[in-house]
């Protein structure tokens, strides 16, 4: 429909920035206002009604039933105390409100009867130099999101993800807004798996370069002799907590995306379908992740142990060589009055060229067979 044609492009107008994002909305707080509200608006008609003042949740929501439209409501990392003012108000199901102020949860979707219960994982791409095998790769936070029919509230914990930028842009689209909370779900799921797929791009070259050092030849072509382990083993962790975040997902969005909902609005169900494609080709890369992890991994120790063999074989070479001339001087070293060749006018010089002349063919032989 035509209300909603450009839905893609004002929730995804770019690629997130894997730039560090730590800020909360700008908003200057109501002393009523709980401490962990960071923007509080009533929309009506697609617009955000202006009030001249910050409201409190509970003036919002009056509002709301008074004259119709929707509150959406953005805290970050709220108490049990600062909660329980708002969940009353909306009458929200105690076991959504304990999770949301608990935090810690896998992604998920639960429906109550008045209201969604959705939880996202956030993740964000640590930038760093040089991969070690101490460097944080991936950081997460958490988005809960409550939907219900004139009302729509985000609870945010972690550092990252802040959702300032994404709700100036869904203001800039009242046509986009006038279909209810369930365009934020959309926009806010969009959002996230938009991050994911910048976090996988990201790691990609984390895991070429590691793959290149790996098997780039040594030098004069020889084995290569590896890199650190713990730097694979860290960087298959980063990916363990990237596939916890991306996995748990699939079934929520597959069912906001498939089955029909009471507070899901039809048309902005259609667009769920392209963020649990996107969603589904990043679990893939990440599964693909993991695998080529593995395999990298087993080849750095495969090379490890080949390059030991190879110094193994090197010190037995030479050991065969330094063989001969220890014997002979073994033998000439006893104390015996009458043995061959001590009187003999060349004997010390034929003796050391006979000695070194075995080195050298045999120092020849193994490294004509590789073993030198």
């Amino acid at each position: 429909m035509s209300m909603i044609r450009d839905l893609r492009a004002v929730v995804r107008p770019s690629r997130p920035s894997l730039r560090k994002d730590g800020g909360a909305y700008d908003t200057t707080r109501d002393p009523g206002t709980p401490s962990a509200v960071v923007d509080c608006a009533v929309y009506r008609d697609g617009a955000r009604v202006d009030t001249g003042k910050p409201l409190t949740p509970h003036e919002a929501m009056r509002q709301v039933r008074r004259d119709g439209g929707f509150v959406w409501i953005g805290l970050h990392e709220p108490t049990e105390a600062e909660f329980s003012g708002i969940a009353g108000e909306f009458g929200l199901h105690p076991l959504a409100v304990e999770d949301a102020v608990q935090a810690h949860q896998r992604p998920k979707l639960e429906r109550y009867d008045d209201s969604l219960f959705t939880v996202f994982k956030t993740i964000h791409y640590v930038e760093h130099d040089q991969l070690t095998a101490n460097s944080e790769v991936v950081e997460t936070g958490e988005v809960m999101c409550f939907t219900g029919r004139d009302f729509f509230i985000t609870v945010r914990h972690g550092g990252q993800g802040s959702l300032r930028a994404l709700r100036h842009r869904l203001q800039d689209d009242p046509e986009l807004l006038a279909r209810g909370p369930s365009a934020v779900l959309h926009a806010i799921a969009d959002h996230v798996v938009d991050g994911y797929v910048a976090v996988a791009d990201a790691v990609q070259d984390d895991i070429d370069e590691v793959e290149t050092e790996v098997f780039t030849p040594g030098r004069k072509g020889g084995v290569s002799r590896g890199v650190d382990s713990a730097r694979i083993y860290q960087l298959k962790r980063e990916v363990l907590e990237f596939k916890r975040a991306v996995s748990p997902l699939l079934r929520p969005m597959q069912l906001l995306s498939e089955r029909p909902m009471r507070l899901i609005d039809p048309d902005i169900q259609k667009y769920f379908r392209d963020v649990a494609d996107h969603l589904a080709r990043v679990h893939e890369q990440v599964i693909g992740f993991d695998e080529l992890l593995n395999s990298i991994l087993q080849a750095n120790l495969a090379q490890a142990s080949v390059a030991q063999n190879e110094d193994m074989r090197k010190i037995t070479a030479w050991a065969a060589i330094i063989a001969v001339p220890t014997m002979v001087t073994g033998v000439y070293g006893m104390n015996f009055e009458h043995m061959p060749e001590l009187q003999a006018k060349y004997g010390y010089p034929v003796v050391l060229t006979l000695t070194v002349g075995v080195c050298l063919v045999i120092h020849r032989t193994l490294k004509r067979n590789g073993w030198l």
